[in-house]
């Protein structure tokens, strides 16, 4: 692997780990990790709702769906269950001194589930993009530049 994809696997790894952390601490009592059934169900609403923003076709509904499957499949990887992550990130708090080496431990997991998945999900995007038609991909770029939202009303 390339060092500049080693060291933006890291960086984005330390900035979910963090995130994680603070999500952990900052979490209700009363919030819950979604269930399978919820994340497909929210996978789906997403999957429709980009559809229709693009217009896509069938053939590229259908490669929009294999990059959203690859793209849940590493999140799991990288998330764990929820509750089990948050238990994780606790632990290491748990203690007066941080425990660096579970730390390590936990962030050369995390980079072995990137290094495992992104190539998959990297082809998936690419088969994805390169489906599109100049004008879908212009919209695409567009609401990555912040011009848009894919979730906003209308």
């Amino acid at each position: 692997m390339k060092p500049w994809i080693k060291k933006a696997a890291a960086g984005a790894l330390g900035a979910i780990v963090l995130a994680g952390g603070l999500t952990a601490c900052s979490t209700s009592h009363t919030r819950t990790a979604h269930s399978a059934e919820r994340m497909a169900e929210l996978k789906g609403k997403a999957v429709l709702r980009i559809s229709s923003k693009l217009d896509l076709n069938d053939d590229q509904k259908a490669k929009l769906n294999v990059l959203a499957d690859k793209l849940d499949a590493q999140r799991v990887q990288l998330t764990g269950s929820g509750a089990g992550a948050r238990a994780e990130l606790a632990g290491l708090l748990a203690s007066e001194r941080f425990d660096r080496v579970k730390a390590q431990s936990l962030l050369d997991e995390k980079t072995r589930a990137v290094q495992t998945t992104g190539p998959e999900v990297i082809q998936a995007m690419g088969d994805f993009y390169d489906s599109l038609q100049p004008a879908q991909q212009q919209k695409v770029r567009e609401r990555l530049q912040g011009h848009g939202r894919w979730f906003d009303r209308g």
